[in-house]
């Protein structure tokens, strides 16, 4: 069959097109009445879906005492939804501050929108359904200020001046059956309930707490940051801030100033390497993320971005062992490394590793940002002559992302395989398809 040709080709184009890799999802429909989340797709998150309109009942009028006319009280006009605001702290199990910034998410229907970041103190304050910064964590791999998120490798917090969108305003109604939660890799979070908050009771949600997970050994911020001098951190904040200004000379500077000072500065290395791969230096910046492996072992951000440069070299070996190892540091949170995992097996002809980590990386990718996983385990079936299984994620895949660059070539195999359903089936299958 034909198919075992183009499969490859299409495999390679994977993981040499990270971006491709993130094509946006077809939105979620939501249930009405709920502010459900919208899809995501190369790191970005949708418009909530919010039904009820206008639920907010306008202020009663003033009693009237006996013998008025009630056609003489004061009437209040109606004023409208009015924003609900939210407020609280987040820390971790041992009672301590995260190091990093923390996404905090409002899941309704269980479907997660990001409302905000945590500050450096673990605070958190802002108005529901604004959401004033967009999602940025190493499994986002957002972009939005060309330098890859927050910083230049997706540190959280990089669009926190964003101007609020202009989505439709939260209201009571919108908030039953939604909860409150926080996001950062290793951790799982205590979730508290908005059903029955007002849009004038206390913003205050109280403090959420961060479990460590068991048999997690990575994560997205680095124990050498605590130990960093005072001028190295100073150094890499101006980076981050020459970052947002899109002035990367200036931003690589600091950085280097920051390493040079502190030569076991793992995010420094990792953010330097960021920088380099998008100037096209690929070999710069693979140097940058090994010494931020070398320097912290268990900073799992490092590995993804390696993972995505020998991809592109067609080091299919070095993905399998890099992603391996991300996998490994943390099997529940980066769905982005069971693709890097999956392409590398397909291209070292180990299908079952392929499906496997196909498989894998589609049960943790709950919110659908990497509906290429479906396309990849769909070639992976087509080869190993599963046909319907093939056929189900490779139109699993078309739904999801209607628009992908590579939609027609997945339409071409997607006929191919039916074709071939078709000629396993009989006449009968033919005609179901």
């Amino acid at each position: 069959m034909t198919i075992q040709n183009s499969a490859k080709m299409i495999v390679v184009t994977l993981a040499v097109a990270f971006a491709m890799a993130q094509e946006p999802a077809a939105p979620a429909p939501t249930a009405g009445g709920g502010g459900g989340g919208g899809s995501a797709g190369g790191g970005g998150v949708g418009p909530p879906n919010v039904g009820g309109g206008n639920t907010t009942s306008p202020l009663p009028g003033r009693q009237t005492t006996p013998g008025q006319n009630p056609n003489d009280r004061m009437q209040f006009p109606d004023m409208g939804p009015r924003p609900i605001f939210i407020s609280g702290k987040v820390m971790l199990d041992d009672g301590t501050a995260p190091t990093e910034q923390v996404v905090i998410e409002r899941i309704c229907n269980g479907s997660p929108r990001p409302e905000g970041y945590t500050d450096s103190k673990g605070n958190f304050s802002f108005e529901l359904g604004k959401n004033q910064a967009t999602m940025a964590d190493a499994s986002y791999n957002n972009s939005d200020d060309g330098f890859g998120g927050g910083g230049f490798g997706g540190r959280p917090g990089a669009n926190a001046n964003r101007m609020p969108g202009a989505g439709p305003q939260i209201t009571e109604r919108d908030l039953i059956g939604c909860e409150i939660r926080a996001n950062l890799a290793g951790y799982r979070s205590d979730v508290i309930s908005l059903s029955g908050r007002r849009t004038l009771d206390n913003p205050s949600i109280g403090t959420i707490i961060l479990h460590r997970r068991a048999n997690v050994e990575g994560f997205t911020t680095s124990g050498t940051s605590l130990m960093a001098p005072k001028d190295a951190k100073k150094s890499l904040d101006k980076a981050m801030k020459f970052a947002k200004a899109k002035k990367p000379a200036e931003a690589q500077k600091e950085l280097e100033s920051a390493v040079a000072l502190y030569p076991k500065y793992a995010e420094a290395w990792y953010e330097l390497g960021i920088l380099r791969e998008r100037q096209n230096q690929a070999a710069e910046a693979a140097e940058a993320y090994a010494k931020s492996v070398e320097a912290d072992a268990k900073y799992i951000k490092p590995y993804l971005q390696m993972a995505g440069l020998y991809a592109r070299e067609n080091k299919w070996k070095e993905v399998a062992e890099t992603s391996a190892r991300a996998i490994k540091l943390n099997p529940y949170d980066f769905p982005m490394a069971y693709f890097y995992h999956s392409v590398a097996s397909i291209n070292l002809q180990d299908l079952e590793g392929a499906e496997k980590s196909a498989r894998e990386g589609m049960k943790l990718d709950g919110q659908k940002r990497l509906p290429k996983l479906a396309h990849v385990l769909g070639v992976v079936l087509a080869q190993k002559q599963d046909f319907p299984g093939a056929a189900e994620n490779m139109k699993l895949y078309l739904k999801m992302a209607p628009n992908a660059s590579d939609g027609e070539t997945v339409r071409k195999q997607l006929a191919e395989v039916e074709g071939n359903l078709a000629q396993a089936g009989g006449p009968k299958a033919a005609q179901q398809q």
